[in-house]
């Protein structure tokens, strides 16, 4: 028996790939799927399961695609509905996988459909626990995310996620590994561990939704505490899950195709489509097409692209590092953004050797920052998260969370300068670019953010460690 956890960082996201003799299965594939064509061609195996664990909303998954590829059935659990050819198992239903056998642990709660999948290993042992977004290393999946489709409340959700984990996954084997679906980083959570695998008893010690003496009234308190909004391209996700969506063979032709400036220039302005830049913070603030985005690829760039770009059907241009092209449209497409409609041909060199108008945002450092922190005309906004800017923070700062700036434009002056910084630029980079699109011209950006500040005479408040 083999057991492969194929983890995305960007995405914060873990699929599964298992196998034993000659069959294998795939729990959560992403979107693309030659990952495990590859994999099972290499091990000369049949993919003969495709299980998902419940409707995703923070990506697009591959099952679908898969599906065709493999002739393999989608396997979900009890009261998923899908608008596609899938079979719907029954609470403690088995699955063969070679000398393994994969049990459905139906456990409500993060949605009414969410499912885990114990693994038992050729001995007829317990081995490990597949448990999606119904509980992950340090945390639990939220409850908030169904709300509509259940006709549930967020408490009632919860109540029902407390009895999945009582009556599921507590009465396991403390030996069973725990192989969740997310890990730090994930929206769909809020305390996840940087560890991506653990184990039950492990869990039972130091997750706090597992604790002994925790009551079914306290948890719902302490698992809905401190919830922020979901991001906005997270029910369209969900829709193209549960409905179906495009081939990525068919997202990927029509994103990877090269535009020569004067042709990329036309359809910019033609198509209403945003142009959005990947290339890194420290490249793009030194020169831009005006009116572009930038999030770079070497951040944590689809979830930033579902937080900030409203519309999931938007077409989209992109500039890329020369060769990054296909990863971009990739990676876009695993969020669910199908619509990329070219490239830049040649990356932004080949703009400016065709002397095209560029802008630029403009940096200080932070002690620049520092000689004109008492300037009553200075407008300094941290756009780090809530929790980093309660820990420590630049006393005068105004608090805008990135994931939410597209709401607070008109918490921006147009006639004072706006100095902007999140820990260490890349954000704030991210900021800014949105900043100059809507007409914001004066953007300083601060190199190094919060972590340079700190070097400094600026007065903060008081470190929380």
């Amino acid at each position: 028996m083999k057991v492969e956890q194929i983890y995305t960082g960007c995405l914060a996201q873990g699929a599964y790939y298992i196998v034993s003799g000659d069959q294998a299965a795939i729990i959560d594939p992403l979107r693309e799927t030659k990952p495990y064509l590859d994999r099972a061609a290499k091990d000369g195996v049949k993919i003969k399961y495709i299980f998902e664990t419940h409707f995703h909303a923070d990506f697009v998954s591959g099952h679908i695609d898969l599906a065709k590829a493999t002739g393999a059935p989608i396997v979900y659990g009890p009261t998923a509905d899908p608008k596609f050819s899938a079979y719907i198992a029954q609470d403690g239903e088995q699955f063969t996988i070679g000398d393994c056998m994969l049990t459905v642990l139906h456990t409500p709660g993060h949605t009414l459909e969410s499912s885990c999948f114990l693994l038992t290993d050729e001995e007829h042992k317990d081995y490990a626990l597949f448990t999606g977004d119904t509980l992950f290393i340090g945390d639990v999946g939220r409850p908030d995310l169904a709300q509509k489709a259940a006709h549930m409340t967020q408490e009632e959700l919860a109540g029902l996620l407390y009895e999945s984990l009582q009556k599921k996954i507590i009465p396991l084997s403390d030996n069973v590994l725990v192989y969740p679906a997310h890990g730090a980083g994930s929206a769909c959570g809020k305390h996840m561990s940087k560890e991506t695998i653990s184990t039950i008893g492990n869990q039972k010690k130091t997750n706090y939704a597992l604790r002994a003496d925790l009551t079914k009234e306290k948890f719902i308190e302490e698992v809905i505490e401190g919830l922020l909004p979901p991001p906005n391209y997270f029910p369209m996700n969900v829709k193209m899950n549960k409905e179906g969506y495009d081939a990525i063979d068919q997202v990927l032709k029509r994103g990877i195709h090269p535009l020569p400036v004067n042709d990329f220039e036309a359809s910019a302005n033609n198509t209403n489509a945003l142009i959005l830049d990947t290339r890194s913070p420290e490249i793009f603030v030194k020169g831009f097409i005006p009116n572009s985005i930038n999030i770079g690829m070497d951040g944590s760039f689809a979830p930033w692209v579902g937080a900030l770009i409203p519309d999931i059907k938007q077409k989209i241009l992109l500039v890329t590092m020369p060769g990054k092209e296909e990863e971009a449209v990739t990676r876009l497409a695993r969020v669910g953004y199908d619509h990329v409609i070219g490239y830049l041909k040649g990356g932004f060199q080949s703009w400016l050797d065709n002397k095209k108008e560029i802008d630029m945002i403009e940096s200080a450092s932070a002690s620049t920052l520092a000689g004109i922190i008492n300037d009553q005309s200075l407008q300094l906004v941290d756009v780090r998260k809530p929790d980093e800017f309660g820990t420590e923070h630049v006393s005068m700062a105004q608090n805008i969370p990135l994931d939410f700036i597209n709401d607070h434009m008109v918490d921006f002056s147009l006639s004072k300068p706006i100095y902007i910084h999140c820990a260490g630029g890349y954000r704030s980079t991210i900021a800014a670019s949105i900043l100059k699109s809507r007409g914001f011209d004066n953007v300083i950006n601060i190199d190094g953010g919060f972590n340079e500040i700190k070097k400094t005479q600026i007065p903060t408040t008081a470190s929380i460690s």
